[in-house]
């Protein structure tokens, strides 16, 4: 099949690592032809093109500033991109018939894209559902839910789905909460599929030397916080969990990531000078992984306002490097229960940081068998999180040539 793959996501190779790459990389091992549509921003001063590599076509299309940047702009941009899109694949992949069009949120904005394909080339269509978008902003209080904005979005939402052949949702909460509010849609279509990676062996160099240069006591547990540092992570109360835990000489804190709530960690860092928390900037995928190698307990972090059932990515990683998890979240998300029944980690609710220092102790008591923790993890990501599984999720719909193909192989 020829497959055209869309997303929000920069990709500009299929050979770097994360969930889409890792998915798109096993499809085509099966043995279908991926083409993809990735956004360029103007901000990059580079026109739309064509990056052809590894069997693989990706359309870079030049676009309004997305990302870390403000909500009028955003907005704005997030707006065109529709057009945009559909005006460039209509110019370069004009010769093209497709079968199928993968697509993920964020944004919900897909919808006329969708429906070209759909209608020009007799295509199905897979929704990966990674946002549930307007409900999540009208939780953490970014627009009334009676409002204008909410009942666009809403609209542009449902259109999505009912475009949809098939929703692939990252865990049972999502199927539930996805079919519970939305009736028209038949049950059916709706599905798990998972947040999933190709798995690589764990790190494990580096520690000595990263404790050297941090002057970390030599029996610290070393926690990991990795990722966006956003409303979605409510970090008033990480903040608040790092004032219980300040400068203990039994545990460190290592906050590494980008967000629009940064600048309140740095501001807490440099008026309060914790001696066991170290603040960074997002890394690249290499350098943080040997970050990962140097730390012993994965962190999560989620707003308690949430009434969707988010599963952060972030879990995959630390679960890759044989880390055991700590999540702090709203009620409604299942990854504490995921992490609880797979036995590689400890929950609490992110309301009162005082929940989070009592885990943190039972932790460092259990210093001595972290190690067992996280291979646990491991062994459930290779079980229920890999790009092969999801690959075969989706294809299982659309290949009419099963009987060629042998999944997993």
């Amino acid at each position: 099949m020829n497959i055209l793959f869309l997303t929000l996501s920069h990709i500009t190779t299929i050979q770097e690592r994360g969930l889409y790459q890792d998915l798109l990389r096993e499809i085509i091992r099966i043995g279908h032809s991926v083409y993809v549509v990735s956004p360029m921003e103007r901000r990059n001063g580079e026109k739309t093109r064509i990056v052809e590599k590894n069997k693989c076509k990706i359309l870079r299309v030049k676009t309004g500033n997305i990302q870390k940047i403000n909500l009028i702009e955003k907005g704005i941009s997030t707006l065109l991109i529709e057009y945009q899109l559909i005006s460039a694949i209509k110019k370069y992949f004009s010769d093209i018939t497709f079968n199928l069009v993968v697509y993920s949120t964020p944004p919900i904005t897909f919808g006329k894209t969708v429906k070209y394909i759909k209608k020009k080339h007799k295509a199905k269509s897979y929704l990966l559902l990674k946002d549930i978008f307007p409900q999540n902003a009208v939780d953490l209080g970014m627009f009334s839910k009676n409002g204008v904005i909410h009942k666009y979005f809403r609209a542009k939402e449902r259109k999505l789905y009912e475009l949809s052949d098939f929703i692939g949702c990252m865990s049972q909460a999502n199927v539930d909460y996805v079919i519970k509010h939305n009736p028209y849609i038949e049950p059916g279509k709706v599905e798990i599929c998972a947040n999933s990676v190709e798995p690589w062996p764990p790190v494990t160099e580096g520690k000595l030397a990263f404790r050297k240069k941090h002057n970390i006591h030599e029996d610290a547990v070393i926690f990991l916080y990795g990722g966006n540092l956003g409303k979605p992570q409510d970090i008033d109360f990480v903040i608040r969990c790092m004032e219980q835990n300040m400068n203990r000489t039994d545990r460190f804190f290592v906050i590494c990531g980008d967000g629009t709530e940064h600048y309140k960690l740095k501001k807490f860092m440099d008026v309060r000078e914790p001696g066991n928390i170290l603040l960074s900037p997002g890394l690249p995928k290499a350098e943080y992984d040997g970050l990962k190698a140097c730390c012993d307990v994965g962190l999560i972090f989620l707003d308690r306002r949430f009434t969707i059932p988010n599963f952060p990515s972030r879990l995959l990683s630390y679960m890759e490097n044989a880390m055991p998890v700590l999540a702090c979240t709203d009620r409604v998300s299942d990854v504490g229960q995921v992490i609880m029944e797979g036995n590689f980690g400890w929950w609490c609710e992110s309301a009162d940081a005082g929940e989070f220092t009592s885990l943190i102790e039972r932790i460092v008591s259990l210093k001595d068998r972290l190690s067992q923790f996280g291979q646990a993890g491991r062994e459930y990501l290779e079980e229920h999180y890999t790009a092969s599984q999801s690959a075969g999720v989706i294809l299982r719909h659309f290949d009419i040539a099963k009987e060629e193909i042998h999944y997993g192989a």
